[in-house]
């Protein structure tokens, strides 16, 4: 038999002995803090180099953006004078995420 190739070829996996259930690295839970991220609407005023752009907020300010993956996987394109929904962290608010164009 020392001629015949094997199959399969070594040992089985070992199962999870702790159930099917029980994780070992559990998922956070949502503790209800609202700092997470702002959302907030602007206007494209001014496309810059890398997918950047300057978007205007209602109150006058200005904000250095840039576009989220999925919109940059979607190849969603965006021009000066466009409606964008973005993210914006609450702790730096000079940048912010476009998630939407709005039109």
């Amino acid at each position: 038999m020392a001629g015949k190739p094997k199959r399969g070829g070594g040992r089985r996996p070992r199962r999870n002995a702790r159930g099917r259930n029980d994780r070992r690295f559990k998922k956070k839970e949502d503790d209800g803090r609202e700092d997470k991220s702002v959302e907030i609407e602007g206007t494209i005023k001014t496309v810059l180099a890398g997918t950047m752009f300057k978007v205007e907020l209602p109150g006058g300010h200005e904000v250095l953006a840039h576009i989220s993956g999925k919109m940059r996987k979607r190849f969603i394109r965006l021009v000066v004078g466009d409606r964008v929904r973005m993210e914006m962290s609450p702790y730096d608010t000079t940048k912010a995420r476009i998630t939407f164009r709005i039109g």
